[in-house]
This record gives C-alpha cells, structure tokens and sequence, in this order.
C-alpha cells in the first residue's frame, strides 16, 4: 500500500474475515459500487487525511436532515480481548470529549453480539430516524494492519453466538487490527497488539471531533 488515503471499492478481506474473527463484514451486492476511504493511524500524513475524511463526513450530515441529537455512534466490541477492544475505546474516548451525538458501546458498557439486538430496540425507542455511524475491529492483508476504513452502508456482525445479527449502521468505521493467520480465533484475539488498537482509536476519534469542530 503507497498512500496514506486512498478510495477504492469494497475489498476482498471483507468476504474472508467470516472465518476468523468474531464480527465479520459480508460484501453486500447492493452496496458494491460505494466508495471506502483509508487513513493510516500510523501514516506521516495521518493529520492531513483526517481532516479530508472528516470533512467528507461532515457533508454527509449536512446533506441530510438530522440533528446532532439524532446522529447515533454504536461502538461495538468487547473489552475481553484486545483484538475486539476498539470499539468500546473508541466509544469512552468519544464521552471523555463529550461530542454531542449519542454515543452506545463503551468499556464500562460494551456492546457485544450478546447484547447488540437489544441496543438496537432501545435505539428504534429513543429515534425515529437515527443517523447510524458504527464502528468495529476487522483484520485484512498485513501491510494494511493500523488503517482505519469508512464507508456507507452496515456492519454485518455474527458468528459470536453462530448465528446473523443485525446489520447496523448508515456508514460505518472499521479499523483494520490484524492480519489473517492460520491462528485459531482466540489466540487471534489476544495476538493484536493494544498499541494497534489504540492509534486505530485516536484516529476514529480525531476524525469525529474534527468533523464537529469544522465550520
């Protein structure tokens, strides 16, 4: 990989990570002509790419009619492993900068596969018409291990109780933690490393509280 951004279709990592990780991302035919933006958490341009995507998803919001009190963050992830722990980091530091959209999924409250249908009973509750942002850990090819991935469209999560879950989410982050390894899933889990995980983190994080600070 040569650039710190770039935009491409959905990739192929995505069909392949239902064998290995917990929450997988399906490649979805309706969605196969969108586009995905890549920063690298770790890339010397990482100040500047944030800006960009930041900027891209501040447009999205203002193209559409919602309010920043029906924009909904879903964190999902568990703090058990450290390869699943993104999500829930990035949900604590999101209400450590007190951002005004709802943020679910942090380390005191996960959201998991055990509990995800019913975070998304509360959240049909609670909105009418919510503007999902979801956000979770994905491995892919191992140069592009520290690269955060926002797209439009769901998550598709599963496999944690062997069975679909929901799809979630309008747009949706990934941050790419690991790479494919003959491991099995748990050995996977506790392989990523946490330094990974945390520069995934302040990446997603910089991204949201830039797109609020832009004018």
């Amino acid at each position: 990989m040569d650039i710190n951004i770039f935009i491409s279709c959905i990739s192929e990592f995505n069909v392949r990570v239902m064998v290995v990780c917990p929450f997988y991302y399906e490649k979805e035919k309706k969605n196969e002509e969108s586009i995905s933006y890549y920063v690298n958490s770790n890339g010397e341009t990482e100040e500047r790419d944030t800006e960009i995507l930041a900027r891209k998803i501040k447009e999205i919001i203002c193209q559409t009619p919602h309010e920043d009190n029906d924009i909904v963050i879903l964190c999902i992830g568990s703090d058990r492993y450290v390869g699943d722990s993104l999500g829930p980091l990035v949900g604590t530091m999101l209400k450590e900068s007190r951002v005004p959209f709802r943020v679910y999924g942090t380390l005191e409250e996960p959201v998991h596969a055990f509990n995800l249908k019913g975070i998304l009973k509360e959240i049909n509750k609670q909105f009418k018409k919510p503007l999902i942002f979801s956000i979770d850990a994905s491995i892919g090819d191992k140069d592009q291990v520290g690269y955060v991935r926002f797209k439009e469209g769901p998550l598709t999560p599963g496999k944690a109780l062997e069975k679909m879950l929901p799809e979630v989410g309008d747009y949706h982050f990934v941050g790419i933690v690991n790479y494919l390894d003959p491991l099995p899933t748990s050995q996977f889990l506790n392989d990523t490393r946490l330094y990974t995980v945390m520069n995934l983190a302040k990446t997603i994080v910089k991204v949201i509280t830039k797109m609020k600070a832009i004018d």
